[in-house]
């Protein structure tokens, strides 16, 4: 199961970052979002979808099997629930705004080609990996870090890629685990090879807590040790080796040779809070958060395809002759014509238009179609360098900022901007995730 979460985030964020496609215009659609992050992230294909599809084929695969004991009327409700559940992920990412029917269909099919290679390889792939030599598990661990390496970089500052360093990690932790524990004496090789030797009635509650208890105190030390650790350990030698030219930086990260040190309170792992964060967590549970309505841009792929939406709509007026000279935005093909146009003769268009007679390439429609603004932040929103955990954007008036809506300056003034991230954290979360997923296993 661990390997198709794993799968899903990876490839649907893969995917995401490889087409940077915005998700559906806000206005006219009303997005209803809690998280922040992911109004940043693309919405092609739908992870969602991804997860939940494959999920449930492969629970319903093991359903299905022949070598189930389960009473027939229990696997029936289960299976149900199955439907339903793939059912309200889907259309709950239709009906909350955050994905057209193309990122679901697309995120759907993509889940079940995860859940099929599983229960086509899964058993398989497990077997080599507890059978298999130590060079084997490198081999899968290097191929792991080599997608990771290849992973697109995105238009935008997605945070796609670290949701996929995390799972990557967490795959390599699981790696370790399975493969460490098989070679040892206390696994069991059956029913499956490196089974663990649990019993309820053999080891009793009392022990079966605390062994709880201490796994999660194991999981809590190794992120409080090794990720502070590690911030304060690599940026030296990412410097050294940034100057002996190996290092390869992705877009978006700073660079080690551009900060002095990293700061200890990133919030970037939600996964498993900090033990300060408890008192907040319960808080939030006694007293749950209105859920956010979003109305317009929220990141900056959104915006520029709205840009790309106006234009549209303007090329379409002026094509249709309507009355009336359409607004043009700084940056659009419609340019009006300079002294030295003028000079060379009047417009084809008539004087009514005004527009640049020189036909664009198809390169340049579309670069002047997405925008030229750059994203202009609040002052509070620069202070801090972090990005809101939820964005409640309050629907504005058309009437403040013209039909349109807001203009160019004013919707990127309203995009969150995201934190700093640094080029360490990369490392940082293969090694904190991977730790984590082997004291899990």
């Amino acid at each position: 199961m661990v390997h198709i979460l794993a799968s899903g985030v990876f490839f649907s964020g893969f995917i995401k970052d490889l087409f940077c496609l915005p998700r559906p215009l806000s206005p006219p659609l009303t997005r209803i979002t809690m998280s922040g992050s992911a109004a940043l992230e693309y919405g092609f294909p739908s992870t969602h979808s991804t997860n939940a599809v494959s999920v449930a084929v492969y629970a319903l695969y093991l359903l299905t099997s022949p070598d189930t004991v389960m009473s027939p009327w229990l696997n029936i409700v289960l299976q149900g629930t199955l439907y339903l559940y793939v059912f309200s992920i889907v259309i709950g990412r239709l009906y909350c705004g955050m994905h057209g029917f193309f990122d679901v269909f697309i995120g759907c099919a993509l889940g079940a080609f995860i859940a099929f290679v599983q229960c086509r390889y899964g058993e398989a792939f497990d077997e080599m990996v507890v059978t298999g030599s130590l060079k084997q598990l490198l081999l899968i661990i290097l191929i792991i870090l080599v997608f990771v390496r290849i992973h697109p970089e995105p238009a935008d500052d997605c945070p796609c890629f670290d949701d996929s360093v995390a799972f990557a990690g967490v795959a390599v932790g699981c790696e370790i685990a399975y493969w460490h524990y098989a070679q040892t004496s206390y696994s069991w090789s059956a029913p499956i090879p490196g089974t663990v030797p649990y019993s309820l009635e053999g080891m009793g509650l009392i022990k079966t807590i605390v062994r709880l208890s201490l796994g999660v105190l194991v999981i809590f030390a190794w992120r409080g040790i090794m990720k502070p650790s590690l911030l304060r350990i690599l940026p030296p030698i990412f410097r050294g080796l940034e100057k002996l030219g190996l290092i390869l930086p992705r877009r978006f990260f700073t660079k080690a040779s551009q900060y002095n040190k990293v700061p200890g309170q990133l919030k970037d792992d939600d996964v498993i809070p900090r033990i300060s964060d408890i008192p907040t967590i319960l808080t939030s549970i006694r007293h749950p958060r209105r859920r956010a309505v979003s109305v317009g841009p929220q990141s900056e792929a959104d915006a520029y395809e709205t840009l790309a939406y106006r234009e549209k709509r303007r090329r379409e007026s002026v094509s249709s002759g309507q009355t009336g000279t359409p607004s043009v935005s700084r940056g659009s093909p419609m340019t009006p014509l300079s002294d030295g146009d003028q000079k060379r003769g009047p417009s084809p268009l008539g004087d009514r238009s005004g527009l640049v007679s020189r036909k664009q390439t198809k390169l340049e429609e579309y670069e002047h179609m997405m925008g030229t603004g750059t994203p202009r932040y609040s002052p509070e929103v620069v202070a801090t360098g972090e990005r809101s955990s939820v964005i409640a954007t309050t629907p504005s008036n058309s009437a403040e900022y013209g039909p349109e809506g807001p203009n160019e300056e004013e919707m990127f003034s309203r995009i969150l901007k995201p934190r700093v991230r640094y080029d360490v954290e990369v490392v940082t979360k293969l090694i904190v995730y991977s730790g984590k997923s082997s004291v899990l296993c």
